[in-house]
């Protein structure tokens, strides 16, 4: 593309994003056509929410709706909040009834967590999808600007303090604040007028503006008002919103305009915080007489900004002694630039801090009824964000952290979610001579940074019975646990409801700087041919972890006493998933074909069921005792010769067939009945005994069928022996299949086999 094109396509952009101003009847008109532009701060938050749609996931082990607005879809993904579906969902809940007046009308929306928990992130993606939803034509955002040319080339028009020539039509004011345009209307008016939109709105929530023309405004209808009465004007509220008075315009909401944010570094007095400040050298130059004229304010504050929309305070510990102030805003509706100077406000009001606001909010509360702090934390409706639960969330967010990848994790099915979950990553290092150089996190390097995390964060005291928290980690990504042929869903095992899972443990930021300091300097180890010095290994990470929580000032003595002993079952289970590579690397070629499983399954169904077997000349023949007992020692490795008279089964082979083959089949075939269901249609894999037969070995199917192996041998096995050959197919499959680099291969298989040697003889 030229220069010229992408400036083209800035303008189309522009073109898209904003309008013409428009004549008040034309607004009139506009919102009847499209009813959401003109909704209320609350109605039109929600709006945007729902506006991008939901999918499902699932946390703690559960299926659960998500709002895709919180995925930061208008900013792809960039500030994604992961996980804390629940607490969103709730938040969500909360907007229907306060933008429906219903109860929680007054409330001001609390969200409170523990450090790097993504409550930052829910700033960001607010204004992120506000931002974008404003550009759309149902999200458009309109406001009133003003121009009051002056009569008297002597007499001052209105401005925010310039003084323009009376001739220059040019000279639109628009309202600070973002005042709604229906505010203009007189009371009654305005109500018949949103009776009639909201009778043919199709929404359990109906639009609400009860708000009066802001300070600035007012000045401005007041000036024309007096005008037009003064020459005994007719049609007097007509000659005041005529187009060369009054044009309503679109605004994109963004922070300042329509959105406003307190920061925990912004001070002031409380007024100059929440509305603004009076400016007195403007004061002097309007000569109002004695009163404090509206044109004479800043506007600046946190509510002046948010007015219309959304109100953050952003570190709310920091501005404890503002939120005393907001108490009777969202049920009054206003505020005051001055003792006579009211400002009426529309806009969602939102805290978020971390648990040190909890604790000053109850320095009082042991005073037997008379906490002075009583009312506001009546007023508080709170949200708690919690760290991540979900294996796959927090390897997301690691990833994120340490790539800048924004793609939001979607799959079909655990499976895919699997694979990035042990997936390996390459990031480019500069080193200190100038010099760029790739470093690789190995696969389930990540895997075991995150489980680690996670696992931290589990309640001990709150897992069922029978389960150890790297079973829990799972349950709670997967929402189930595969144990052999046998499969449980989350529901089947009893959860403590207090528990207080995610409400502490490592974070994501303390793992992002282990990371980061792994990859700048390169491993002790050595190989002749393999950059293996610049792999970070699953038990690189997790030593490293260890070992620097006794340097980390955000762990107490306890957590980092707690945190230590968690380690030793995620090194194990990450052992586990090392070691099924490598089984499978082996093994690949010895894989049962499908072919040889669809047969088996054919023969026992048929032997079950009575039901005709074919061969392949179309001749009816009876299921063959031999083929399926050759299946089930040899592939399968169930049973022994004693479990069988001759070639028939035994009573417990029967029971084998019946529960674990014939079950399934049943099964699969009432899930996906119709008229034309046959065995064929039947995915072979999706029964766990057969799917074990596709997919597993173990060490005893390698001994059997590689005799010769040695895995003493394995770091530098001798020229022309079977070790030096299935340990090159090994690796070329480790490669090829499983996304090892060669380095990460070598290392990976000597890792495993170093174990296997111990225990080989």
């Amino acid at each position: 593309m030229r220069g010229t094109d992408y400036v083209d396509a800035a303008d189309r952009t522009l073109e898209e994003t904003y309008e013409e101003p428009m004549s008040l009847a034309a607004y009139v008109d506009r919102i009847f056509e499209t009813p959401s532009t003109a909704s209320h701060a609350s109605k039109y938050l929600l709006e945007a929410i729902e506006a991008s749609g939901t999918r499902e996931v699932i946390e703690e082990g559960e299926e659960k709706r998500r709002y895709r607005f919180f995925d930061d879809p208008g900013n792809d993904g960039e500030h994604a909040i992961l996980g804390n579906t629940e607490v969103l969902n709730e938040f969500v809940d909360d907007l229907q009834s306060i933008a429906a007046g219903r109860a929680k009308d007054e409330k001001i929306i609390w969200f409170e967590g523990p450090t790097a928990t993504g409550k930052s992130e829910l700033k960001r993606c607010l204004v992120n999808g506000l931002r974008e939803y404003s550009k759309t034509p149902a999200g458009r955002r309109y406001t009133l600007e003003w121009n009051v040319d002056a009569t008297d080339p002597d007499e001052r028009g209105l401005s925010y303090g310039g003084n323009p020539a009376p001739s220059d039509d040019d000279h639109w004011y628009e309202s600070p604040v973002q005042v709604h345009p229906l505010a203009v209307f007189p009371t009654p008016v305005r109500e018949e007028l949103l009776t009639t939109l909201n009778d043919r709105l199709d929404d359990h929530v109906p639009i609400s503006v009860d708000t009066r023309l802001d300070p600035f405004s007012r000045e401005a209808y007041g000036y024309l008002e007096e005008q037009y009465r003064r020459r005994g004007t007719e049609g007097l509220f007509s000659a005041i919103t005529d187009e060369s008075h009054l044009r309503v315009k679109n605004y994109v909401v963004d922070v300042g305009s329509g959105i406003g944010v307190l920061h925990a570094e912004d001070d002031g007095r409380p007024k100059e915080r929440l509305v603004g400040s009076w400016m007195h050298g403007m004061l002097q130059e309007l000569d109002s007489r004695g009163r404090k004229n509206p044109q004479a304010f800043s506007y600046d504050g946190v509510l002046s900004q948010g007015n219309g929309v959304l109100t953050v305070v952003e570190d709310a510990a920091q501005h404890a002694d503002l939120l005393q102030k907001l108490l009777n805003v969202p049920d009054e509706r206003s505020v005051k630039l001055d003792k006579g100077i009211a400002m009426d406000v529309d806009t969602q009001m939102l805290i978020i801090s971390n648990p040190d606001l909890e604790a000053q909010l109850n320095q009082h509360a042991d005073r037997n009824g008379m906490d002075p702090l009583k009312a506001l934390k009546r007023r508080l409706d709170k949200h708690q964000f919690g760290y991540l639960t979900n294996l796959s969330l927090e390897t997301e967010l690691i990833r994120r952290e340490l790539t800048g990848e924004t793609t939001i994790w979607e799959a079909e099915d655990y499976d895919d979610v699997a694979e990035k979950i042990r997936a390996p990553i390459t990031i480019t290092v500069k080193e200190s001579d100038g010099e760029f150089r790739e470093r690789e996190f190995a696969p389930h390097a990540l895997e075991a940074a995150a489980l680690y995390a996670v696992v931290t964060r589990l309640d001990e005291d709150g897992t069922p019975a029978g389960l150890d928290l790297i079973d829990k980690a799972l349950l709670y990504d997967r929402g189930y646990l595969q144990e052999g042929d046998t499969r449980r869903d989350k529901d089947e095992f009893e959860f403590d409801e207090h528990s207080h899972d995610g409400e502490h443990g490592i974070p994501v930021t303390y793992t992002r700087d282990t990371l980061a300091e792994l990859i700048q300097h390169e491993a002790d180890r050595h190989h002749p041919d393999l950059p293996v010095a610049d792999v970070v290994m699953p038990r690189d990470v997790l030593n490293a972890m260890a070992e620097g929580l006794a340097d980390a000032p955000v762990f107490s003595t306890g957590e980092r006493s707690e945190f230590e002993n968690r380690v030793v079952p995620v090194k194990n289970y990450v052992y586990d998933q090392q070691e099924s590579d490598v089984i499978e690397a082996i093994m690949h070629e010895q894989r049962v074909d499908e072919a040889t499983v669809a047969e088996y399954v054919e023969h026992v169904y048929a032997w079950e069921t009575d039901e005709a077997l074919y061969n392949d000349r179309g001749e009816e023949i009876d299921p063959d005792p031999l083929k399926m007992k050759l299946f089930e020692v040899e592939h399968l490795g169930r049973f022994s010769e004693e479990a069988y008279e001759s070639n028939l089964p035994r009573e417990i082979v029967r029971e084998f067939r019946r529960e674990k083959v014939i079950t399934a089949l049943n099964r699969h075939a009432w899930e996906h009945r119709d008229e034309d269901f046959s065995m064929s249609d039947v995915d072979l894999a999706s029964i766990p005994v057969i799917r074990s037969v596709l997919e597993s070995h173990d060490w005893d199917d390698v001994r059997r069928t590689f005799e010769d192996l040695d895995p003493h041998q394995w770091d530098d096995p001798p020229s022309g022996t079977e070790t030096e050959a299935v340990k090159e197919a090994t690796l070329e499959r480790l490669v090829a299949d499983f996304d090892y680099s060669p380095a990460s291969a070598e290392l990976t298989s000597r890792h495993v086999m170093g174990q296997v040697s111990y225990r080989w003889d």
